[in-house]
């Protein structure tokens, strides 16, 4: 097993860079981003030949052959090395503890619930195909191993992504893969740069994917503005109903296309919603998925990706989509539904619940005013 902190921190002790390190997790940094600099040579591909040295010299040394170093060197022989299982982690370091344990517990708290297994497969770069039974491993989970220690664990197939706390200050992140053969992007030691850059891939969109589920933004009259037409180029397209069971669907669809690497075409959203409103495929074609997509383009929210046919969206549109899902099924519907205007304060419950709770009685009373019956 090679251990790239303790690479890192031998180079940067031979840089001079002072540093802090429990374990195998940096705490104090004198010059962080010389320290990144460091860190960042092992995905240069010429770190294959450090890793082919150190290889061949645990192999000379620990290991009987036939052939003795003579009658290697005059052969040519050579051993091949494989990847097997591999860890990419990066760590966020705070100012204050407490501020780091706030974040995360609250992170967790309000992601959870919205990183539905199918999404987390999208993000993890996976196909949703059959499995045997007991093969496969998706789930998500919270484990609280020893007092202090909250592990925030996604295992998905051959993948397992984690965030934890590392000492006072530090929330690392990290995303294992158990057999890197699975990966389909072969195990050969020639592909180190391939899968470490993989690997750093996955990291980047499960982290940008939380990012704008926990920071979900909306701007100034955007939630105005969406039924007003708007344009893409010189057609005139519709604008967005926020009552429609469609294009609410299709919002949820492009956020869990979002993060699908090279991005997606208006067959997969088409896909997508077909799942979630339980039409057909001739129901809700590739076509109407393309007006829709268009719709989404007028008002900023997706971008097209050169000349392509495929769409991402940019981090303050995916803020924008995330927040106008959390306003349609966290506060509109619970609050509106008339079953839940009446009732007993929650008991036990969270402040959730109890917020919930003080706008269903003063929405009865604002009803009671307007003289709407409810």
């Amino acid at each position: 097993m090679l251990n790239g902190h303790e690479f890192v921190a031998q180079k940067a002790t031979e840089e001079k860079i002072r540093f802090g390190k429990e374990d195998n997790c940096f705490t104090e940094l004198a010059d962080a981003p010389g320290l990144q600099q460091v860190a960042d040579t092992l995905r240069s591909p010429d770190a294959l030949g450090c890793l082919m040295q150190v290889g061949e010299r645990w192999l000379d040394r620990c290991l009987c052959f036939a052939l003795d170093s003579a009658d290697q060197k005059r052969t040519g022989f050579r051993y091949a090395l494989s990847l097997y299982q591999m860890e990419y982690s990066r760590n966020f370091l705070f100012e204050r503890g407490r501020e780091m344990e706030q974040l995360f517990e609250g992170l967790i708290d309000r992601t959870r619930a919205t990183l539905d297994i199918k999404t987390v497969k999208t993000i993890l770069g996976c196909k949703q195909r059959p499995q045997k039974k007991g093969r496969t491993r998706w789930e998500i989970t919270v484990e609280t191993p020893e007092y202090g220690l909250t592990i925030f664990k996604i295992h998905a197939g051959c993948l397992t992504l984690k965030m934890y706390t590392k000492g006072e200050r530090v929330l690392r992140c990290g995303v294992i893969v158990h057999n890197v053969r699975k990966l389909k992007h072969g195990n050969g030691l020639a592909r180190w740069v391939a899968v470490v850059a993989h690997l750093h891939e996955v990291l980047n969109r499960f982290l940008e994917v939380v990012q704008c589920a926990d920071s979900a933004t909306l701007d100034d009259g955007i939630y105005e503005s969406l039924p007003e037409p708007s344009a893409v180029g010189a057609a005139r397209v519709a604008g967005i109903d926020m009552a429609s069971a469609r294009m609410a669907a299709v919002m949820d669809a492009v956020v869990a296309l979002s993060t699908q690497p090279g991005g997606f075409s208006s067959g997969d959203l088409a896909i997508k919603v077909q799942e979630r409103l339980g039409v057909s495929a001739q129901e809700y074609q590739s076509r109407q998925a393309a007006y829709d997509l268009k719709k989404l383009r007028g008002k900023k929210l997706l971008n097209k990706i050169g000349t392509s046919r495929l769409y991402e969206a940019p981090a303050e549109g995916l803020r924008t989509l995330v927040a106008l899902g959390i306003l349609r099924e966290k506060v509109l519907k619970p609050v509106l539904r008339n079953r839940n205007l009446q009732g007993p304060p929650p008991r036990g419950k969270g402040p959730v619940d109890h917020h919930y709770y003080n706008l269903r009685q003063e929405m009865r009373r604002l009803f009671r005013t307007l003289n709407i019956a409810a």
